[in-house]
């Protein structure tokens, strides 16, 4: 444990390498009767992309054909219709407090098929997505102002623009043609478009970058004043397009990456933003998006729609097939086409009381403001304790003001900044020997 900053990119756990095919296969309304559905999250997953970046192990494919895309969104429909049928049988209507589109790229869709999504997606959450904060992906190629006029009209509330490298240098060696003029264009039109939140995602650790170049994308991105920015440690994955390559990354990389962080994350916090977590910085003037604040993904389930998409219940993570190669990714979309029948779950994990404690655990420590300590400290305590001799780990009120350890705040733990930039090594060390013995299992198939 703690041998590298960086393992692996928690964004979720377990991660979809762990999930198998269920036998027998869940009918949807037995696994959602009786879970709660107060505060439900709905994501929307589009698997296509103009090009895939050399970096990218998301469930994607390039050069999808107008006939696929229109035969994914009837897919789509009619999984839709399923996955509400489900929730009216297995209990009373749900309430959603937010809702994504991702993937891939949903811009790659033209706009009148993005109108078809927005419809197709409320026939679950029950009401137009203007009525909760929506977040939307898009690529600089594919925010255009026709595309970002739907997006606005209807009700999209976060815009997340994948930049990644301002420096047209650093984006050939990331894989990823475009031209910064072309981002420069995208960004303007984003703004025109009044969409409240603007993101902006960067990459460090790209061959050839350095402190001054990374500095300078940094400061070009402050020319729009993000509300959000999302630094991203370069990974280079089997079967990616950088993973082909065969690239030597050792400890100097990792030195380089950490420094490369240290340098993002400093720079931002003197100019207005404050850190939400490793990856994520806040504008600290940013207006606050009405209706999204009562959502907890450690603890409320969440809905997907899509082959890319996950779900979750307490106990059960469910998806569909999971794949990185080019030539896999098209079987899985193409038997999710041919799909006539949503009402059963295909391939999940099923998390008992202790990988339940693991993600939560996971996804609130890996937050800025940490977590309260509740039983975690006994039944983790050998982790938290290596992370305390390092130096990684701290009680609120270690740094706290008296008024604020006065109110009870000090009952928190949280990562150090040393802990946060070694967030990808933090996370996976609270994974369970069940989990990794999947993920390995799935990385040797």
């Amino acid at each position: 444990m703690l041998n590298g900053p960086y393992e692996s990119y928690v964004y979720a756990y377990p991660h979809k390498t762990a999930y198998r095919p269920l036998v027998p296969k869940p009918l949807l309304s037995d696994v959602w009767r009786g879970e709660g559905r107060d505060a439900l999250s709905f994501y929307t997953h589009i698997p296509f992309c103009e090009v895939r970046c050399g970096f990218c192990n998301l469930f994607t494919r390039t050069g999808a054909p107008e006939s696929l895309t229109t035969a994914y969104l009837d897919a789509l429909e009619r999984q839709a219709i399923a996955v509400r049928a489900a929730l009216d049988e297995s209990g009373p209507a749900p309430r959603f407090a937010n809702a994504a589109i991702g993937g891939g790229t949903p811009t790659y869709l033209s706009p009148d098929e993005l109108s078809r999504l927005f419809d197709i997606a409320e026939k679950v959450v029950g009401v137009g997505l203007g009525a909760i904060p929506l977040s939307v992906e898009a690529s600089p190629a594919t925010a255009t102002p026709d595309r970002l006029t739907v997006l606005a009209e209807r009700g999209t509330t976060r815009l997340s623009l994948g930049v990644q490298s301002f420096d047209d240098v650093e984006a050939r060696s990331a894989v990823r043609p475009q031209k910064a003029a072309d981002v420069f264009a995208a960004l303007d039109a984003v703004r025109a478009a009044d969409i409240p939140v603007l993101n902006v995602d960067l990459i460090y650790g790209i061959e050839g970058q350095t402190r001054e170049s990374w500095r300078a994308s940094l400061q070009t991105a402050l020319r729009w004043m993000p509300e959000e920015i999302y630094l991203y440690p370069l990974y280079v994955r089997p079967l990616t397009g950088l993973g082909r390559l065969n690239l030597n990354h050792d400890a100097e990389w990792d030195a380089q990456r950490l420094d490369l962080y240290r340098c993002g994350r400093d720079f931002l916090l003197e100019n207005g933003y404050e850190q939400v977590s490793m990856r994520m910085f806040r504008r600290l003037d940013a207006p606050v998006v009405e209706g999204g604040e009562d959502y907890a993904c450690q603890t409320d389930g969440m809905i997907g729609l899509g082959c890319g998409a996950r779900s979750y219940t307490a106990s059960l993570h469910y998806s569909f097939d999971y794949a990185v190669s080019a030539s896999e990714v098209r079987g899985i979309i193409d038997e999710y086409v041919a799909t006539t029948d949503f009402s059963r779950v295909e391939v999940g994990y099923r998390l008992d009381a202790d990988e339940q404690a693991r993600r939560f655990l996971i996804q609130s420590l890996l937050q800025a403001d940490g977590m309260e300590r509740g039983d975690a400290v006994e039944r983790f305590s050998a982790e938290l304790a290596l992370l305390n001799d390092r130096g990684f780990l701290e009680s609120v009120s270690d740094r706290a003001s008296a008024s604020a350890s006065a109110s009870g705040a000090d009952g928190r733990l949280r990562l150090t900044p040393e802990g946060l930039a070694w967030s990808d090594a933090v996370g996976p060390m609270f994974f369970s020997e069940q989990v990794r013995a999947a993920m390995r299992a799935y990385e040797l198939k």
